[in-house]
């Protein structure tokens, strides 16, 4: 599979923000970052700088689970156990 390092940083944003049932403006709380933002990166519409990277570890690591030591390389490397099958709730069903 060929994705960019934009799609691979969504889908480990979406990935641990789903894992500890956060919203997107929760997490992006958390992380001291904003809605807008997270928004803009799980929806590669956005590209992350290089602090803002960090921040992003260090608001995982530091405010939503202390036990996992995540780094920034783990957010841009694909893993395949980190595919999430996210629908939106308000999403219409096409077949309806």
């Amino acid at each position: 599979m060929n994705m960019t390092s934009k799609e691979i940083l969504a889908m480990n944003l979406k990935y641990y923000r789903l894992k500890y049932n956060l919203s997107q403006e929760k997490f992006a709380e958390k992380i001291g970052s904003n809605l807008v933002y997270i928004n803009q990166l799980e929806n590669c519409k956005r590209k992350v700088t290089i602090d803002m990277l960090d921040k992003i570890v260090n608001g995982i690591n530091k405010n939503i689970d202390s036990k996992i030591k995540l780094t920034s390389s783990e957010l841009l490397k694909y893993n395949p156990s980190h595919v999430t099958n996210y629908i939106r709730i308000d999403s219409k069903n096409k077949n309806s």
